[in-house]
């Protein structure tokens, strides 16, 4: 159900919160063990606002009950028994953590039952964490299943609300690492108890640890600590399809076909979807100044024509912390016809308000930008990256949209590196607050360097990861953070290159980004499905892959990689699959029947559903069938539902109570899709740990993160799963209240100690430039024939090739015939890939290929 912005008001409870936790701290980071430099450090020091809010009326929380589903599985509980190390911790228990801070553990008589209690202080805080954890040790740390969930309690007091219940696990393989921070903890004078649910075991975990985090100054106290397995409900998911849809999900193409060349896609806080063409790659459409988008309502299947003012084609978009969607530059102009000019951006900017379904104009950004990125920071602030500047060559200019102004900010007041970033580089925003380019970009090579980053906006340093495969052929990758968030792991699927032209590839790639050194692993290949060469659909042979492809996060966990094709703007590939982050494989599902190629996208609705739009190929047509595809989850009966919701205003850190009709294992925030040109940096998944009240299993408070930069402002669809993996249809909530709130929510976030310890050299600012320079043909087309909406490819795949220059003519346009080109105008007088030897003006004609 969709919900306006209108007439909600944060509980008392959380602006109780806001109050406690504006302190004067600096950004957190809780890793292991190790500090980052002195100079890393201090580039990240932030001084926070001391602020009180307003108190209002709200729902309050009560207390709630561990789930009691068996014996206590800790060791030592209540720390009535002392160790035996030099540290003075009691048996079982042990010191952790890092950074700049001055801190105690102690054993001490202020205890909730017994003699004993254990309390943490930090004095003095730079940066970093102190945790009391369990021992890791085969000894003290418990026992778990794998796929099972427990639920954990302690009693405590504290005087800071820096705290947060953390946990950790011990893999068979790679050991003990972080898993994730499951509760934040209140101010509370006395003692009380906070419980929560762990997330399922994942494969390969056999014990775990955990403790408090302790990352303000102030300090906790705790006592009796409690650790039980859950009892899982019986699953017993029923077939409402055949075997085959059950297993593998069904494809729609609906009967109304979209009215606009979309290519920009962007589901709205009223669960409506933004359809962007501006002139939608057509000549005749910019000439005539004729500028379109559309908003389309699953609820009915109906689409309403939006006035566009200005050629949003190939701009960049992302949605703003209240709702509004940001679309910034677009096209100032085609490539001119003898090729001497690309593509132009302007420096034009909008917003487009969902509520009105209006644009409206804001002050321009510093430079041009076809195809930028757009990401947005923890604050709500944007950064913008890359594209084409007015005069067709690169900008380097960073752009950096103010939340609290409203605003883009002058040049002088973002920090510049003078890089040139290409166009659409993928640019993700990590829980530390820096920037992580996957590789994942548009048109041509990647960047100089291994191909991936880490950009460092406070220390405007950046810094190459390595381990990326063919780097260079990465060209309309997808790049997505996996669920949840909190695991910090990306995932890189195919890619090509347009300029070379080769088949696309099966790679995919990952990186774990809580590792010191994060480095790309190999994943595991694609599947391959069947792929159109011109004569119909044949089975993917060898190493073919598929560029242009596109990755959804579903909100069972898992991620639906779709669409595709084979070569620059041609040879559309129908495979369509599901990767588990959790097994690390691919499992093929239906096939999306319509060809997903060029100008493509997909993203999930709040019902559940995938909807996919566009097909832009080489000959300039495009494909205005939409398809929708309903996944398994779907059909295995009926959905839980959210039979209440204690508000849609939600604030980091918060404790918010819902209502379920009947038990669920998880739930989670997934940010609405804003996409184009297989990218969307800011999609990400938000787990939120349940505390599941033991005397009603259905009512349920949710664990939101105390990071912005886990889930950047705005708002989410929240939807609740069950033990198959069924979810419920998704209900709106906003996080992080208006821009200040999320701006001081970063001074107190816990943020982790994670790629603190990149081993290549930080690159710093390059001397000041104006541009970078571009070829006109950046986009793979030579604009030597036809008008700039058709792309004649600079270079054919491999196979099109013959012995002499002749029998080359032939196949080339043997070629373009089977791939639906028609008549092409030669522009001018050159002819630099022989398709017009007789010279009559007409490419592939009869004289040319001796045809007649």
């Amino acid at each position: 159900m969709s919900r306006t912005r209108a007439g909600r008001r944060p509980s008392l409870k959380t602006y109780a919160r806001i109050a406690r936790r504006v302190t004067a701290l600096t950004p957190r980071s809780t890793g292991r063990s190790t500090a980052r430099s002195t100079a890393r450090r201090a580039s990240r020091r932030r001084t926070a606002l001391l602020a009180v809010a307003a108190l209002t009326g709200g729902l309050l929380l009560g207390a709630q009950h561990p789930a009691a589903a068996g014996p206590n599985l800790i060791k030592n509980p209540g720390f009535e028994t002392a160790g035996t190390g030099a540290d003075g911790m009691p048996y079982c228990w042990e010191r952790s953590g890092w950074g700049d801070n001055d801190f105690s553990f102690d054993v001490v008589a202020d205890a909730h039952s017994g003699t004993k209690a254990l309390k943490v202080e930090l004095t003095r805080r730079v940066d970093g964490d102190r945790k009391a954890l369990i021992t890791e040790s085969a000894a003290c740390a418990p026992t778990v299943g794998e796929g099972l969930q427990y639920d954990l309690s302690l009693w405590y007091r504290s005087t800071t609300p820096d705290a947060a219940i953390t946990l950790f696990r011990h893999d068979t393989t790679a050991g003990w690492q972080y898993w994730t921070d499951l509760k934040t903890l209140d101010l509370s004078a006395g003692y009380q108890q906070a419980s929560v649910r762990t997330p399922a075991v994942p494969p390969g975990t056999d014990r775990i640890s955990w403790g408090v985090s302790v990352y303000g100054t102030g300090s906790v106290t705790t006592d009796d600590y409690a650790m039980e397995e859950v009892a899982a409900p019986p699953v017993a998911p029923e077939c409402t399809g055949t075997a085959e849809q059950c297993a593998h999900g069904t494809w729609e193409v609906l009967p109304t076909l979209n009215p606009v060349r979309s290519m920009h896609s962007v589901v709205l806080n009223n669960g409506k979807v933004l359809l962007i063409a501006g002139s939608g790659n057509d000549t005749d459409m910019f000439a005539a100044g004729t500028f379109t988008s559309a908003v389309y309502d699953p609820q009915d299947g109906s689409y309403r024509t939006i006035p566009t003012p200005d050629d949003m084609f190939c701009s960049g978009h992302v949605q703003l912390s209240d709702g509004r969607v940001l679309v910034m530059s677009g096209n100032k102009g085609y490539p001119s016809a003898d090729g001497t000019i690309g593509y132009q951006g302007f420096k034009d900017s909008y917003v487009f308000d969902p509520d009105t379904e209006t644009y409206s104009r804001t002050n321009d950004m510093n430079d041009g930008h076809w195809y930028p990125s757009a990401t947005i920071m923890g604050n709500g602030d944007v950064m913008s990256f890359g594209g084409l500047r007015e005069d067709s060559s690169g900008s380097v200019t960073a752009e950096r949209w103010s939340a609290a102004q409203d605003k883009w900010l002058p040049m002088t007041q973002v920090n510049q590196t003078w890089s040139y970033w290409g166009l659409y580089p993928s640019m993700i925003l990590m829980q530390d607050g820096r920037l992580f380019y996957s590789g994942s970009h548009v048109f041509g090579n990647g960047t100089p360097g291994t191909g991936a980053s880490v950009y460092d906006y406070d220390a405007n340093t950046v810094t190459d990861v390595p381990g990326l495969q063919n780097k260079d052929e990465r060209d309309q990758s997808a790049s997505v953070l996996l669920p949840p968030a909190q695991d910090q792991r990306v995932l890189t699927i195919g890619g090509g290159n347009i300029d070379s032209n080769p088949e696309a590839n099966r790679l995919t790639d990952l990186i774990d980004l809580k590792e010191p050194n994060p480095a790309y692993t190999h994943g595991p290949l694609l599947p391959q499905g069947t792929v159109d060469l011109g004569a119909g659909p044949q089975p993917q042979t060898g190493d073919q892959g598929k560029m242009y492809g596109s990755a959804v996060l579903l909100p069972d966990g898992k991620v639906l990689e779709t669409g595709g094709a084979l070569h620059n703007r041609a040879n559309p590939v129908y495979e369509t699959s599901l990767y588990d982050p959790v097994l690390n494989t691919f499992t093929p599902v239906a096939v999306d029947p319509e060809a997903r190629g060029y100008h493509s996208s997909a993203f999930l609705l709040p019902d559940g559903r995938v909807m996919t739009t566009g097909d832009n190929p080489g000959n300039g047509s495009w494909n205005h069938h939409v398809s929708l595809y309903t996944p398994p989850y779907l059909l295995k009966g009926a959905r839980p539902t959210i039979t209440s919701l204690a508000g849609d205003q939600w604030l980091y850190g918060d404790t918010r109570r819902i209502t379920v009709d009947r038990p669920i294992a998880k739930a989670e925030l997934i940010r609405p899709a804003a996409v184009t040109h297989s990218s969307d940096p800011n999609q990400r998944f938000v787990d939120l740990p349940l505390t599941v009240d033991a005397d009603d299993e259905r009512t349920i408070d949710l664990n939101v993160t105390d990071n912005p930069n886990l889930a950047p402002p705005g708002w989410y669809m929240l939807f609740a799963v069950d033990a198959a993996g069924v979810p419920s249809v998704a209900e709106w909530i906003h996080l992080g209240g208006p821009p200040a709130l999320a701006d001081r929510a970063m001074a107190s976030a816990h943020v982790h100690d994670f790629a603190g310890e990149l081993e290549k050299p930080a690159k710093k600012p390059a001397k000041k430039r104006t541009s970078a320079p571009v070829s006109p043909s950046v986009a793979g087309c030579d604009r030597h024939y036809g008008t700039a909406g058709v792309c004649v490819p600079t270079a054919f795949p491999d196979t099109v090739r013959g012995t002499t220059p002749a029998a080359t003519t032939k196949a080339r346009c043997a070629w373009l015939a089977t791939h639906g080109y028609g008549a092409l105008k030669v522009n001018g007088q050159d002819d630099p890939l022989r398709l017009d030897p007789d010279g009559d003006g007409v490419a592939c004609g009869k004289g040319d290929t001796g045809r007649g």
